[in-house]
């Protein structure tokens, strides 16, 4: 059973929790229609505020550690951005008073550091597009020591409490390296353990897809169900919060294809360490299209490998068959 004592444990969930208040806050204060994640939007903000929060706990708790994260405060050192940093100064003030313009920047920079050795890497808000229609996104956070992700937890806010692929309260997991899956209501609650699905009729197999077009390819994705026979409807979901839906049962399959768009893309390791860790340590299995596990000790990318592939691991030697044979890999 896991430890919530633990502090790399305690951390991670109070982290993932914090970042899930404070990107419903930022969502609740400003006006998200029509807005786009390179302006002043709630998405720019939220993303901001959180990767300086836990810059800053990360400082506190685990001072010898450095931080991973998808954002530095290049842009919002100017007279220009004095707007932005008051917006992000505000946003975490909520959660540490003292938290000024002056230091935020400095806060967001913990994250800027190299991808060696061990540390934490952290995606604050993961699926801009369901974060700015109000539909689903995930803070993910993750422990990587020597090129394996040791620990991971998801907050996913507009969850459902069981991890279901609805609309919810929100849901929070967490996995350590064998020591299983987690979850429990954003609320509050117990940890429960999670398993994914038994399905292992591959034509039964519920895809989970991005809503968001440009994150895949479409039409092999397409192309890859009618090889499996699928007849089973997919589930269509942003972010990270897929691999919380696979690991608790709610779907079979999961691809990350390269878009037509950015053939030569590089998933970036705050794009799965965390949701990896939470499904293998599920039941399920993870592996990029070619069957090669992720390699996450090539600094901020998985430079080794193309695309990802997840499944219930039941399924995961016939997605792969199917993959091989409509993307020719």
């Amino acid at each position: 059973m896991l430890s919530i004592e633990r502090p790399d444990i305690r951390f991670a969930l109070e982290m993932v929790e914090a970042a899930c208040r404070i990107g419903k806050r930022v969502q609740a204060e400003m006006n998200v229609e029509g807005i786009e994640k390179s302006d002043l939007s709630p998405v720019t903000v939220a993303d901001y505020a959180i990767q300086a929060y836990i810059g800053r706990r990360l400082r506190e708790a685990f001072p010898d550690l450095q931080l991973v994260g998808e954002e530095s405060a290049d842009a919002l050192r100017g007279d220009d951005a004095a707007g932005t940093r008051r917006l992000i100064a505000q946003a975490v003030q909520h959660e540490i008073a003292d938290a000024s313009e002056s230091v935020i920047c400095d806060w967001i920079d913990y994250g800027t550091a190299d991808a060696e050795g061990a540390y934490w890497t952290i995606d604050p808000i993961d699926g801009t597009k369901g974060y700015l229609r109000g539909d689903q996104y995930a803070a993910a956070l993750a422990f990587i020591e020597n090129g394996e992700v040791r620990l991971g937890a998801l907050g996913c806010p507009n969850l459902d409490a069981a991890c279901r692929p609805q609309r919810g309260e929100g849901a929070v997991l967490i996995a350590a390296r064998g020591e299983g899956a987690y979850a429990r209501p954003l609320a509050g609650g117990s940890l429960e353990r999670i398993h994914c699905s038994p399905q292992a009729d591959k034509t039964q197999a519920r895809l989970l897809r991005s809503v968001e077009k440009g994150h895949t390819n479409i039409s092999e994705t397409d192309l890859i169900a009618q090889a499996l026979g699928v007849v089973a409807d997919p589930v269509p979901m942003d972010s990270q919060a897929k691999y919380a839906v696979l690991a608790a049962g709610g779907g079979e399959m999961l691809l990350r294809l390269m878009s037509p768009k950015m053939p030569d893309y590089k998933e970036r390791i705050w794009d799965q360490a965390a949701g990896s860790i939470v499904l293998e340590e599920a039941g399920g299995r993870i592996t990029d299209l070619k069957g090669k596990p992720l390699d996450f000790g090539h600094g901020r990318t998985l430079a080794t490998n193309t695309g990802v592939f997840a499944s219930n691991g039941l399924l995961h030697d016939a997605g792969l068959e199917a993959i091989a044979q409509v993307c020719k890999l």
